[in-house]
């Protein structure tokens, strides 16, 4: 197990006795993010690197240490999947745990002595999260801080997370890399169609008048609503189907991209849309929202071919996607499974779930 370590200089000398503890502890290996001496430093600095760490799961928890512990949570809980408590007994590690599931526990080097860092530790990693109730509580948190992280992040067009529990169950399935292709393929299907599902919410009704066995009685329709889905090849094709079942009558058109080696800008190479795209209310498929170039440019194709009414579905976004998304189209409404923490230095969202195309197809 990893667990991320950092102080500010307030916290350099517990930060010894918090590495002898855990140095000790078997199966643990230690992520050190300094400081490294009593040299002035910004705490939320060290907080942040920490934070992000455990929310990438390159860390299992973090350690956290500065004057009172209050100023590194404070910071290290602006990261996304973060729970960061100040706890300078026992007592708050142990129920921080067990009713709060805490990921990353801070201590206050102007509060503690060294002496009682094993006990805390030890009472914060060895009590079991209690789940049940505290855990419908967890993801209440969770929901908000996704909520509003959304609207941080829409400048115009909505982002709407889709935090129904069907949807994240079926989500943290296809994050598992041990999960097969075949049942990769049924579940973004079976998202894809629980997304649209919420959708189409608001499509507009018209009466009609039908006669059951029994009696002639009025009935709801739609009123007509022309409605087009675009998968972006290849990935995209993986969601097709689940809207499908639900939306049989929709058209479908294909978007093709590539990256240029040289540029590294998206090329198009193949599109084939609906020849009444300007009167149809579109969907644009991809299901990881990365970089947000190649489904920014596919929306440009849909525009520049008559397309008015545009919203992208994805399955997984990071906010460096969806801003660039909304910088380039920033009318257009991002529907997402999940949001998630950044890119890493090769531009895969993290923790993501890989490539979506090798995992749909079996390619790697």
């Amino acid at each position: 197990m990893n667990i991320a370590v950092g102080c500010d200089h307030a916290g350099f000398v517990l930060k010894s006795a918090v590495t002898d503890y855990l140095g000790q502890r078997p199966g643990v290996e230690l992520l050190d993010f300094g400081t490294h001496s009593e040299d002035r430093v910004d705490y939320p600095d060290v907080a942040l690197e920490v934070g992000r760490a455990v929310s990438d799961g390159r860390a299992a928890c973090g350690v956290l240490l500065c004057g009172t512990g209050i100023g590194m949570a404070i910071a290290a809980n602006k990261i996304g999947g973060v729970r960061a408590a100040a706890c300078n007994d026992v007592e708050s590690a142990r129920m921080a745990k067990a009713h709060n599931d805490l990921n990353v526990i801070a201590l206050g080097g102007r509060v503690i002595g060294t002496g009682q860092v094993p006990d805390i530790l030890e009472a914060w990693l060895s009590t079991p999260f209690e789940g049940d109730r505290h855990l419908v509580r967890i993801n209440k948190i969770a929901a908000a801080e996704t909520a509003t992280l959304s609207a941080e992040l829409s400048s115009g067009g909505r982002v709407v997370v889709f935090n129904h529990p069907l949807v994240q169950h079926k989500v943290g399935i296809i994050r598992d890399k041990d999960t097969s292709v075949k049942e990769f393929r049924e579940l973004v299907q079976e998202i894809a169609g629980l997304m649209v599902y919420e959708i189409t919410r608001n499509l507009p009704l018209t009466e009609v008048r039908v006669e059951t066995p029994l009696a002639v009685t009025t009935a709801r329709t739609l009123e007509g609503k022309k409605l087009a889905i675009l998968p972006v090849l290849r990935a995209g094709l993986g969601m097709v189907d689940g809207i499908l079942q639900l939306v049989p009558n929709a058209k479908v058109g294909h978007i093709g991209l590539y990256r240029d080696p040289e540029t590294l800008l998206p090329v198009e190479y193949y599109c084939k849309l609906p020849q009444d795209i300007e009167e149809r209310e579109i969907f644009v498929l991809d299901p990881m929202l990365a970089t947000g170039g190649s489904a920014a440019a596919a929306i440009s194709l849909v525009k520049g071919r008559g397309g008015q009414k545009i919203s992208l579905v994805c399955l997984i976004a990071a906010p460096e996607g969806i801003a660039r998304v909304h910088e380039e189209h920033p009318e257009v409404d991002i529907f997402i499974a999940a949001l998630d923490s950044h890119l890493n230095d090769h531009g895969y969202i993290v923790p993501g779930l890989g490539d979506a195309g090798d995992r749909l197809f079996g390619t790697k």
